[in-house]
């Protein structure tokens, strides 16, 4: 067992491992702690990745939750670009990859993931990219010019941002997903439809119920061919096929793994005074549900606040209402709390082509809710679903469907 004076120790400087480490601080703990990142850079926020960091509008302070500066500042110590290469709960210490060890008083891991990658592709392919770090997406940034021939493997989140920032800039582009419609795996048709025809308006190639034979070319992508025979010219290839949590780290020293590392209510992993958050924390909405990930912001953002809480010698449980947003173009889709591939309770439909999906149990209570529109339109009544959801009653499919009945009206009734 590690001594009574011995750090607080968070491995992984992501969005949660640096959103617990600046919490600790600011909820008073002056003790030593150390972050341990595999990147150089500080911690910083993923989803200007696709977006503004890859349109050339934002840099990396942009997006950084705190600079070096900050980082010393506050006395935290950051051992950038030297990861964990071993954990000894027993021991409560771990080893670095230049070999010291490093004892730990509690300890949060924050590991995050990885691009998956595109089978088969040689990996000395410049023109094969991912996008899950800043550095990917600077990669990115310089080779997309106007006329630029992409191909995007992959119809979700980071492949239909990519595509639509690709198309700003005067890329032509063709996306190729394999299931029926896109983002299929999280959201219900009719929003997967109205992805289909904005993306379509903007003249990117829309290629639904796709596979991939082969990558063409002999030092670089030239062209894909799809199982039937037909074969893209390319310039680009940028997949976007989804992440692999880094739990490898958790399972060597015998931690419970699932999907990715398995905490309790209070985001404790099996591992004595070892906490999990962030895209690799797998746990419970509920205490009697099933175990889940969830890639997004918002839950990098409040498990590594909840985390920090409980190193502290908290023992709240998570019960976080979840959500994401996507901007694709001049709209956006958001979501609030639990939603379904299913066909929604009721159907709000705005003049502007917007509209909001309600979600309701048996007993007609609000479980979550979805909204796309033109710019920040939908937001508004997103946060008012939150708030209806958080203060669970009985509602009407009637009165949700009707555009004239105002939402604040129900949460008021």
């Amino acid at each position: 067992m590690s001594p009574d004076n011995a750090p607080l120790v968070i491995v992984g400087a992501g969005h949660a491992g640096g959103r617990a480490a600046l919490t600790l601080r600011e909820e008073g703990y002056c003790g030593r702690l150390v972050l341990i990142g595999d990147e150089l850079h500080p911690p910083y926020e993923r989803p200007p990745l696709s977006k503004g960091l890859l349109q050339g509008t934002v840099e990396l302070a942009g997006c950084s939750l705190c600079d070096s500066a900050r980082l010393t500042e506050l006395g935290i110590e950051y051992l950038a670009g030297n990861p964990v290469k071993s954990l000894d709960p027993a021991q409560h210490r771990l080893q670095l990859a230049d070999g010291r060890w490093l004892d730990y008083g509690r300890l949060l891991l924050a590991t995050g993931g990885r691009a998956r990658r595109l089978p088969h592709v040689p990996e000395h392919w410049a023109n094969v990219l991912y996008l899950r770090t800043h550095d990917e997406a600077l990669a990115l940034r310089a080779v997309l010019r106007p006329g630029t021939r992409l191909v995007v493997v992959g119809g979700g989140f980071i492949g239909l941002e990519v595509a639509a920032t690709a198309r700003a800039l005067g890329c032509s582009v063709t996306l190729l997903e394999a299931g029926s419609r896109l983002a299929g795996r999280v959201l219900p048709q009719r929003l997967s439809d109205a992805l289909l025809a904005l993306h379509r308006s903007h003249g990117v190639d829309v290629r639904l119920n796709v596979a991939i034979e082969t990558v063409q070319g002999s030092l670089q992508a030239e062209a894909v061919q799809l199982v039937d025979g037909q074969v893209l010219p390319c310039d680009l290839v940028v997949v976007g096929i989804g992440m692999l949590p880094n739990t490898e780290l958790a399972a060597a020293a015998g931690l419970e793994v699932g999907q990715g590392i398995r905490v309790d209510a209070q985001l404790r992993t099996s591992a004595p005074d070892v906490f999990a958050a962030g895209d690799v924390c797998e746990f419970r909405l509920q205490p009697e549900g099933g175990f889940q990930r969830q890639e997004t912001w918002r839950n990098a953002e409040t498990q590594g606040r909840h985390a920090a809480l409980n190193l502290l010698g908290g023992e709240l449980p998570f019960e976080v209402i979840p959500g994401f947003w996507s901007d694709q173009y001049d709209w956006s889709l958001q979501t609030v709390g639990v939603i379904f591939t299913t066909e929604p309770a009721a159907s709000r439909i705005f003049p502007d082509g917007g509209f909001l999906l309600f979600y309701l149990d048996s007993e007609q209570r609000l479980l979550g809710a979805c909204g796309w529109g033109p710019g920040n339109s939908v937001a508004r009544d997103i946060k008012l679903c939150e708030r209806l959801i958080a203060h669970p009653g009985p509602l009407s499919a009637c009165a949700l469907a009707d555009a004239s009945v105002a939402l604040k009206q129900l949460l008021r009734s």
